[in-house]
């Protein structure tokens, strides 16, 4: 791997899709077909499944249940789940992509990036996350930042006849020799509709934040401190990196932006718990239906919902693999990203897990 190099931040990829032209006005009439009918009651639902599986929906989960099944019969049937890979019996991995779209950007990249694989027997799961400047390199693939990846595909769509989801998919799972069975792709309008819809999430903001860009409509002004987050403001937290404002405040690099996604899901998980989770479930299932793209069967997500109901936070494993800064790429630990292809490895397995974070946890109690 290269040294660190912590002169300076990694840049924002300049190579960026916009929605106004070319191949990205096929992929934004696609997203909008999902506006009619039957088709867009069935991404509704994958909201449901990110709260419940990915951010841990617990207390309410009966009542969220009973309004996925509703949604589903109106729905209809999809394609069949085949036999024996029902979520409620069998270990199950899935891709989770984060992308900066945004009505006022226009763009495709994918900022957040994560592979979950979960266990119907252990009521568990582990994420792993990788930096968006990560110098992806591997056979068949040209040399490229990795969340540069998606927008490519999304370009190539029309040519290659293979969807941008599925190239991920393929992608991701020759990387970590792991069978990834399904991709859900979130953009960032339906991130801060989430939040919204939750009324909200308490967060510990660890610095002053201020960046402004006209260009894209971000306006990032956060103090330090407990705070109370709406969506737009949430989002600002996750994505902030550096500061053009006077007086400027301290950067941040993708291992900062990875923990602060981190903090984020823990807070929705306590916020979706409570009173204001229940009365803004219904909001955020309308919400969603035009920013999710998922591969995932109808009768899965109700497997899935019956599989991980009760799941809790205690049981969500968070690995983010960190790596080495040199212009203009993130290069990965290799001992960080083989322990993490472990670590999915055995949560299908259904071994027990250890995170990074457990290590970090026994080292600092072994000293009392």
């Amino acid at each position: 791997m290269s040294p660190s190099d912590h002169g300076s931040l990694p840049p924002r990829q300049q190579t960026q899709r916009k929605s106004s032209g070319g191949a990205s006005k096929g992929a934004h009439a696609r997203k909008g077909k999902k506006k009619k009918g039957p088709v867009k009651r069935f991404f509704q639902i994958l909201l449901i499944m990110i709260i419940v599986l990915v951010i841990g929906a617990g207390g309410y989960a009966a009542y969220l249940a009973y309004n996925v099944n509703e949604t589903i019969n109106q729905a209809g049937a999809d394609r069949p789940v085949a036999a024996g890979q029902e979520a409620n019996v069998k270990p199950l991995s899935m891709l989770l992509l984060g992308t900066d779209y945004r009505p006022e950007s226009g763009t495709h990249l994918s900022d957040v990036i994560m592979v979950i694989a979960m266990n119907p027997k252990t009521k568990s799961a582990t994420v792993v996350s990788l930096p968006r400047d990560t110098r992806f390199s591997m056979e068949g693939y040209k040399t490229n930042k990795i969340n540069a990846f998606y927008p490519n595909f999304l370009a190539a769509e029309k040519k290659s006849g293979i969807s941008a989801e599925d190239e991920m998919k393929t992608m991701m799972s020759k990387f970590f020799d792991l069978n990834i069975d399904y991709v859900t792709v979130l953009n960032f309008q339906g991130f801060r509709d989430i939040v919204d819809a939750l009324h909200g999430v308490d967060v510990n903001v660890d610095k002053d934040m201020c960046y402004k860009d006209t260009a894209d409509g971000t306006d990032i002004d956060l103090k330090k401190g407990e705070q109370h987050l709406n969506g737009k403001e949430a989002l600002d937290f996750v994505r902030y990196r550096k500061s053009n404002c006077s007086p400027r405040t301290d950067a941040s690099d993708d291992f900062d932006r990875n923990r602060r996604q981190n903090d984020v899901l823990h807070a929705l998980i306590d916020q979706a718990k409570s009173l204001n989770g229940v009365l803004g479930a219904g909001k955020a299932i309308e919400s969603v239906g035009d920013n999710m793209e998922t591969d995932l069967e109808q009768g899965q997500i109700k497997n899935m919902i019956a599989a991980y109901w009760n799941i809790s936070k205690e049981n969500v494993h968070f690995m983010p693999i960190t790596g080495d800064w040199k212009s203009p790429y993130v290069y990965l630990h290799d001992d960080e990203l083989e322990a993490a292809k472990q670590a999915l490895k055995d949560e299908l397995a259904g071994k027990t897990v250890q995170t990074t974070e457990d290590s970090s946890s026994s080292d600092g109690n072994s000293g009392n």
